[in-house]
């Protein structure tokens, strides 16, 4: 799978930890940054990322910033993006199997205990469709609006 990472200055903590375990797991991915701790404003790295995405560049997107609210809320401004803020294994889960999020917006802030856990149920598992493909479509329609 290819991934499109993307952190601030804030989210940057977290970062080394996202990227071993991606690479552990045998994935890809591109860093969109950011380099180093020096401020940044998040919803340009989270631009950047939804439209790699959107275009069909990479198959998911991880952003983290100290929340992962600001990047959530970013990153779904991006037509075509479905972003999901995951705070543990249960929320990533339904983020794909109900929504067929794209990207996973971390909170550096949470630490890293939780990561292996949260980052392994965003990348395994599959949108279920179904009962949920009426409900996209109508997220669809609001971005046509």
């Amino acid at each position: 799978m290819k991934i499109a990472i993307g952190c601030d200055h804030r989210g940057i903590v977290i970062k080394d930890a996202v990227i071993k375990f991606i690479t552990e797991a045998g994935h890809t991915y591109q860093d969109f940054g950011c380099y180093s701790r020096d401020p940044v404003d998040y919803p340009d790295i989270a631009r950047q990322v939804g439209k790699a995405i959107a275009k069909g560049d990479f198959d998911r997107g991880i952003l983290m910033c100290g929340t992962g609210i600001g990047m959530c809320i970013a990153a779904n401004k991006v037509k075509g993006i479905r972003a999901a803020q995951c705070y543990n294994s249960f929320t990533a889960t339904r983020a794909r199997r109900h929504n067929d999020a794209q990207i996973c917006c971390l909170a550096a802030e949470e630490g890293t205990a939780r990561l292996p856990a949260i980052l392994e149920a965003f990348l395994t598992a599959e949108f279920e469709g179904d009962r949920h493909i009426p409900r996209l479509k109508k997220i669809q329609e609001i971005e046509e609006k």
